[in-house]
């Protein structure tokens, strides 16, 4: 019953605690209330004890930041000016005994706190999404040992544990799946809306869910080198920095803010000797030019719009590693691929079995799959996964491998060979110039052509390839669309290849076996021509290209530690047509940093020729100062949305 009971007020404590600007603002709201009330009563002596507090209440936080700024750093900020203002007009109503120019600095103290709760509550908002992916990670995993299952700290974990995940648990770290079949729901880490199917060899990432079957996995690279983390930890340095126009517009804030002190204090005393304004009136007029001339709404014009930029693109798997980027995205003209790991998977696959006359596909890539089993080599093991799917895969015997050539062995006393063609020519000299010819058509594209062999008889080829991106043309039409005036590929490999890729793909110009100091050229080249350029890599050699480049894109998933700790933006899905979510996303954020920019100097404007027009009174001021500071930061947020 007691817990009942302290339940609400437990509650009431930690979010007091939470939003101490809020629970400010609510407090000076009611002292402003009770004094109003008290002066319209002719209580003035309670009047005069209620509204101190209020001051002091509601104009603390502002009054500490505004001080800390002019004592540690010799600048004026707007919070001291708010803070003058208010006590000016206080200062003004005791000593010609107008009390409610008091309730006038109390309301601007009221509005401004209010304004600075809203601020606050805007930018948590912002970053909420972002500071989720913390919870994303788990404490602990369940590793399964020789005793049984033990809960381990996941900093504890050691390269080659095995980890047992259950249907419906968060995966707790980056692994391979050695046992066991899922659907695994990775929108929270890469945005993919459907859950994604995996299996036996596959990679899954700490943060993740699984769906309905058991997994036993095994970890392979240290806890803290996982995409999650990773991604926490560049969530945390973008948070941590200052892009380049809000750096401009602080810096402008700092001489604005001088400015606007000593334009106060000469329209404070000259417009009695120059016109025909009275004192109060003067220093009455000088108070509001100090409030609506702040530059409070011009501050919050970028921040909040770049943060709910980059929260945005969390949510959609892009990482912006800083407000810069957003900024620089969306002005690119040109974008540089790589092709490895880049447009094309990175993983040799079968492109295509070719069965000799007489034989059938089954039975070249059954033969070759057999043998392949005993193989390391990265085409072997293509050939062994794309056997998997389809047969099984019988036993050899008596396997000798020829490293660089091929592989032989004995299948049910038949002698098998899987090999190159000169490691084939030397054990059948006389082969059929028609499988010759379609091999050579095949290598000059760039593929590799393995020949499977039955007792010195040609069973077939099989054709591997690194298979192109799945959404890659779509990604490269997309750009096109957007207006990118130009996209190249760069890569070391050899040109048959790489304008194979590239005509698949959708690219027209190809530069092709490049050292890494060739890609850096060429990138400086291409900002002579079209000024800022992007580069999309996922490898070493692409890193100094990555770090020269305007924009420095890498793939997230497949992508090397120097690629993704030199790159700016990381694609943590891998997904090539979320690089036109990022410009799109980018240009938006432009568009709507200059509306907030041009809205705030308009308003600041419109005020000033209201205040010299004598329309307006301190409490209105400071509405229309602090309601365009909440308009235009509420504008920010509208890229959470989309």
């Amino acid at each position: 019953m007691l817990n009942s009971l302290n339940l609400p007020q437990s509650r009431f404590l930690s979010w007091s605690r939470e939003n101490s600007d809020a629970m400010a603002a609510i407090l000076c709201a009611i002292l402003v209330s009770f004094g109003w009330l008290a002066l319209h009563l002719n209580w003035v002596g309670l009047a005069l004890l209620i509204l101190p507090a209020a001051y002091v209440i509601g104009g603390y936080e502002s009054a500490r930041e505004g001080l800390t700024t002019l004592f540690e750093e010799k600048e004026l900020d707007v919070d001291l000016l708010m803070i003058v203002a208010a006590l000016g007009a206080a200062g003004l109503g005791l000593w010609q005994r107008e009390y409610h120019l008091i309730i006038d600095g109390a309301i601007l103290i009221l509005i401004f706190a209010i304004s600075g709760a809203l601020e606050s509550y805007a930018m948590r908002r912002t970053e909420r999404s972002i500071r989720s992916l913390m919870s994303l990670t788990s404490d602990t995993a369940r590793v399964l040992q020789k005793g049984g299952e033990v809960e381990v700290a996941i900093a504890n974990l050691a390269i080659g544990d095995r980890i047992l995940v259950k249907p419906g648990e968060l995966i707790p770290v980056d692994a391979v799946i050695i046992e066991g079949y899922s659907t695994i729901n990775q929108a929270a880490i890469t945005g993919e809306s459907i859950p994604v199917d995996k299996t036996i060899g596959d990679e899954v990432f700490a943060g993740t869910l699984n769906g309905n079957g058991a997994l036993k996995l095994r970890l392979e690279q240290p806890p803290e080198s996982s995409l999650i983390q990773r991604v926490i930890r560049l969530v945390e340095q973008a948070q941590n920095e200052t892009p380049p126009s809000q750096q401009f517009i602080e810096k402008f804030e700092r001489g604005y803010a001088k400015i606007v002190v000593i334009v106060g204090i000469l329209l404070a005393i000259l417009p009695p000797f120059l016109g025909d304004w009275n004192w109060e009136t003067t220093i009455y007029r000088a108070l509001i030019f100090l409030v609506v001339a702040s530059p409070c709404a011009l501050m919050a014009a970028i921040m909040p719009t770049l943060l709910s930029g980059i929260s945005n693109g969390a949510r959609q798997g892009i990482l912006f590693k800083n407000g810069a980027q957003l900024e620089l995205i969306g002005r690119v003209k040109a974008i540089a691929f790589d092709k490895t790991g880049t447009l094309t998977t990175g993983q040799p696959e079968v492109y295509t079995i070719i069965a000799a006359s007489g034989k059938s596909e089954t039975e070249v890539l059954q033969i070759a799959a057999a043998l392949e089993s005993y193989s390391e080599h990265p085409i072997g093991q293509a050939i062994c996964r794309f056997a998997a799917e389809q047969m099984t895969i019988p036993t050899v015997s008596e396997v000798q491998a020829h490293p660089g050539q091929g592989i032989k062995g004995q299948l049910n006393s038949q002698s098998i060979v899987v090999g190159n063609l000169n490691f084939v020519q030397f054990l059948i000299p006389e082969l059929h110039p028609e499988l010759i010819k379609q091999a050579r058509e095949f290598q000059q594209t760039g593929k590799t052509v393995v020949w499977v062999i039955c007792d010195n008889e040609v069973l077939g080829l099989i054709v591997i390839a690194d298979q192109v991106r799945v959404n890659a043309v779509s990604a490269i039409a997309s750009l096109k669309k957007l207006g990118i005036e130009h996209l190249i590929m760069l890569t070391g490999d050899n040109k048959e290849t790489a304008e194979s890729v590239a005509q698949a793909v959708g690219i027209s110009e190809v530069k092709a076996e490049l050292l890494p100091e060739d890609k850096l050229y060429l990138i400086r080249q291409l900002q002579k021509q079209y000024g800022a350029v992007a580069m999309v890599g996922d490898g070493i050699n692409d890193a100094p290209a990555l770090a020269q480049a305007t924009v420095g894109i890498a793939m997230g998933a497949a992508g090397s530690d120097v690629a993704l700790e030199t790159a700016d933006i990381v694609l943590m899905t891998d997904r090539l047509e979320k690089i036109a979510t990022a410009v799109e996303l980018g240009r938006r954020s432009q568009t709507v940093v200059k509306q907030n920019i041009i809205f705030a100097l308009t308003f600041i404007v419109l005020l000033l020729i209201a205040n010299f027009a004598g329309n307006i009174t301190l409490p209105i001021g400071v509405i229309g100062h602090e309601g365009s500071t909440v308009l235009v930061t509420l504008s920010g947020l509208r890229l959470l949305r989309g």
